[in-house]
């Protein structure tokens, strides 16, 4: 494994609402200072919808001798919204790369149900209830948003490689049936659940063995006992304002399982250095909305749905990290364990 990194969160917009209202840029460096030094990343995946932010986070990975893979997340936009905030992010990421940075530009990712225009539905609940519908039409409609991407896909990376001349890459879903001859990097969100575990490792196995290097962004799991075998929709046990989307507690009561998380990362990693993925992104370090409340009523600890591999803390700081308002989960030592071992070096 040639890229050992993760993804870190510089905020997610929806409807204007940033997830993460404030960054603070000692915070940061401070973060992706330990990324580097303790979790042994030499990489990682910056995420979110703030050109500004994207390009401070990116420079501070940059000068702490990360790899930057720049990813602007866009959120319930339309094709012309997202290719504008493409376009303003490729130009900064541009700058670093210009500058000596080692940055990757990631064009957006799950474009086809996280934003408007490839599925009809305004929310992303609504355009996975349309494209799930119906098995019958099934098909059809994984051909039309197959036909929609692509149009956007091609216009985007040419107008991309016009200002950024860096590798491009485009993280997708495997049904998203991308043409991979755009783009330098094979970059899929591959997330294991019980139903594909079985066949999990050949399907990776036959990725590899396709020309292009292959990365692997967006797995991960929640922190809750069984969510492992759901993993894709580990998530989904969260209840949302529906006004403002913001997530407000749990559908019932779960049982903590930090051990899990940590295992299912640990296998997934070692199925991916194993059959010699070139880079691979851990999902996520930290989730800001989602956070860890031991006390009170079960359905409040947010943190039990999130993939994050540290718990944010309220009102307090950690204990192995007192100058952090977070606390590291399982998963966080099961990383740095994996990471730390020399791996045989692949090319990019």
């Amino acid at each position: 494994m040639r890229a050992k990194g993760i993804a870190y969160d510089t905020g997610f917009v929806s409807d204007g609402v940033n997830s993460r209202e404030r960054l603070d840029p000692e915070t940061v460096r401070r973060e992706l200072t330990i990324i580097r030094d303790d979790l042994h990343c030499n990489a990682v995946h910056l995420v979110g919808a703030d050109p500004r932010r994207l390009e401070f986070a990116a420079r501070t990975a940059a000068e702490l001798g990360l790899e930057v893979w720049l990813s602007p997340y866009p959120l319930d936009l339309d094709p012309d919204q997202i290719l504008a905030l493409f376009l303003d992010c490729a130009e900064r990421a541009e700058r670093l790369r210009a500058a000596g940075a080692r940055v990757v530009f990631v064009a957006g990712v799950e474009l086809s149900i996280m934003n408007r225009g490839f599925v009809d539905g305004d929310r992303l609940d609504e355009r996975l209830g349309r494209l799930l519908a119906d098995p019958d039409g099934r098909a059809e409609r994984i051909t039309a948003l197959r036909s929609r991407l692509d149009r956007f896909l091609r216009t985007a990376v040419a107008a991309i490689r016009e200002r950024f001349h860096g590798k491009v890459t485009y993280a997708a879903i495997p049904f998203e049936g991308v043409d991979w001859t755009l783009f330098d990097f094979v970059t899929l969100e591959l997330i294991r659940s019980a139903e594909v575990a079985d066949r999990f490792r050949d399907g990776v196995r036959d990725l590899v063995a396709q020309p292009k290097p292959v990365a692997v962004t967006g797995f991960g799991t929640a922190t809750w006992r069984g969510a492992g075998d759901v993993a894709p929709r580990s998530m989904e046990i969260v209840e949302y304002d529906p006004e403002t989307r913001t997530p407000l507690r749990l559908n019932g009561p779960y049982e903590r399982d930090e051990a899990g998380q940590a295992a299912y990362l640990r296998e997934l990693l070692e199925i991916f250095d194993s059959e010699g993925v070139d880079s691979t992104f851990v999902h996520l370090f930290a989730l800001h909305n989602f956070p860890h409340r031991p006390d009170g009523d079960p359905r409040d600890d947010l943190d039990l749905a999130s993939l994050g591999i540290v718990k944010i803390l309220e009102g307090r700081t950690g204990g192995t990290y007192p100058d952090m308002p977070w606390e590291p989960k399982a998963a966080f030592a099961a990383i740095a364990e994996h990471y730390s071992r020399p791996s045989a070096p692949t090319n990019p």
